[in-house]
């Protein structure tokens, strides 16, 4: 058996009882990257020397410490939106080319203080906004289920990487199903937490007010430790909780006696592809066999998340890349002006998604436009997150798809920008409401390609969806699905 294949629980185990090391880990992984990335592209940088390092320093502290972390000497992927010092930094984009910040991202700092080994950076859709990493400057990340399809956005080199066994787990970020759909097309687990759960400090800022530091692994056990590692206080970043930090446990009870799961009506809608709503279904029926109570519910106000994430998002988009400009960072096109500087490098260096998301929220929040645009989607966003509060006043966590389908081809809606934002349908209102949400795999469709469950649960709720994934892991095995070979 390849060391490649083991999930970070049993590699932990593995290690903590010395039966291998993390530089044979750490080999293995670099190992696989070398075999299949030329083919799924999950990887733009990988940083061999120091990751080999990393490994060698953990096993030296394994051997000094009586009670190691058990992330030590674990291999990790960092999606190419969160800063590691000394590794480039690109977000996917022309205008970042060559950057590379001083500063590590404090979701990274933890994990790597834990003893885990930051591989490299994986591919993005362009400042995270898109759902399929088609947007990225640097090519397509290709499923690696069906190399013909993509692996989901804008994680999407995270979310393949953890599924081709190139990394133990992988960090992501998520701004409106960025962890969520890609670990749903990919068979993977990957959890957003609660808005302000976990430092954005070092996350380059898209949707301030959305944005999510997340994590893929294979199980509910490896995202649970990975995420009981990086929460918390943070003084570099305002938003971070104060919450009691720790490991979370996921022993549970035989049963799922006393759990109120609600559905939502409105989130099997027309058009949903039917082998999703089936195994969907499937779950939610296997779920009240472990003993858990089903209750339908409404969130009668999810048919305006994606016109309200739309003004919010891009509005708060424009504001944060005003500082990309070819002056502080990245490189410069040449022109006469000052003016002329930041107009031709713009326009030469942020890709077409970009420029349009930055037009719409400059529109939306332009003179005469605000209150009726991004003032009226405020409005409308509160009233989204007072759903939620009613329905979880009713039921404890909530049950639904991930995505209307499963992986799409690459190409498919390349045409149609409303097409690609539809996408993310189901995944929008947990950003907007602030709640957690853990994606993980419920089966496969007619063409063998994964199709991923969501969770949502209160504010800080991460533990017990966590608990709910593993309970379900427990009782099914599509979380330990083997790809086909590449």
């Amino acid at each position: 058996m390849s060391l490649a294949t083991l999930s970070l629980t049993q590699a932990s185990r593995l290690l903590q009882r010395g039966e291998i090391s993390s530089r044979e880990l750490t080999r293995a992984a670099l190992d696989s990257i070398a075999a299949q990335n030329g083919r799924l592209n999950a990887f733009l940088f990988v940083d061999e020397p120091g990751a080999l390092k990393q490994a060698d320093a953990a096993d030296e502290s394994r051997k000094r410490k009586a009670a190691p972390s058990p992330l030590s000497g674990i291999p990790l992927a960092v999606k190419d939106v969160l800063t590691v010092a000394g590794m480039p930094c690109t977000c996917g984009s022309k205008i970042l080319e060559n950057y590379i910040p001083p500063f590590t991202a404090t979701a990274v700092k933890k994990l790597q203080e834990a003893g885990m080994v930051v591989l490299g950076k994986t591919n993005t859709d362009e400042f995270a906004m898109g759902s399929s990493t088609e947007n990225s400057a640097y090519g397509v990340t290709r499923n690696p289920w069906d190399l013909s399809r993509v692996p989901g956005g804008s994680s999407g080199g995270s979310a393949a990487a953890v599924a081709a066994r190139m990394a133990c787990a992988a960090l992501g970020s998520d701004t409106g199903g960025s962890v969520r759909q890609p670990a749903s097309f990919c068979g993977v687990t990957g959890l957003k937490p609660t808005y302000g759960r976990v430092s954005r400090y070092g996350l380059v800022a898209y949707g301030s007010s959305l944005d999510s530091v997340g994590a893929f692994g294979r199980s509910a056990q490896d995202v649970a430790a990975i995420f009981s590692a990086m929460q918390g206080s943070d003084p570099l970043d305002a938003t971070a909780q104060n919450l009691p930090a720790g490991e979370i446990s996921l022993e549970a009870p035989d049963n799922l006696q006393g759990v109120r799961i609600g559905v939502p009506k409105e989130y099997f809608i027309d058009g949903i592809q039917p082998a999703v709503e089936k195994k969907i279904r499937e779950a939610i029926a296997l779920f009240e066999q472990l003993g858990a109570e089903i209750i339908e519910i409404s969130l009668p106000h999810t048919e305006y998340a994606l016109p309200v994430y739309y003004l919010i998002a891009p509005a708060e988009a424009s504001a944060n890349l005003a500082r990309f400009d070819g002056v502080r960072y990245g490189p410069r096109a040449e022109a006469e002006t000052m003016w002329d500087v930041f107009t031709k490098t713009r326009g030469e260096k942020f890709g077409d998604e970009v420029q349009r998301r930055i037009m719409l929220g400059t529109y939306a929040l332009s003179a005469g436009y605000y209150d009726a645009f991004y003032g009226q989607a405020q409005k409308v966003r509160t009233l989204i997150k007072r759903d939620f509060e009613q329905a979880f006043s009713l039921v404890d966590a909530i049950a639904c798809p991930v995505a209307p389908t499963t992986a799409f081809p690459i190409g498919a809606h390349g045409d149609d920008p409303l097409a690609m934002y539809l996408e993310d349908v189901f995944t929008l209102p947990a950003n907007l409401a602030g709640v957690p949400g853990l994606a993980f795999p419920v089966g496969f469709d007619e063409n063998q390609l994964p199709v991923g469950m969501q969770l949502m649960g209160p504010h800080f709720a991460e533990a017990a969806l966590l608990r709910l994934a593993h309970a379900y892991q427990q009782a099914t095995e599509w979380h330990l699905a083997i790809l086909p070979p590449l």
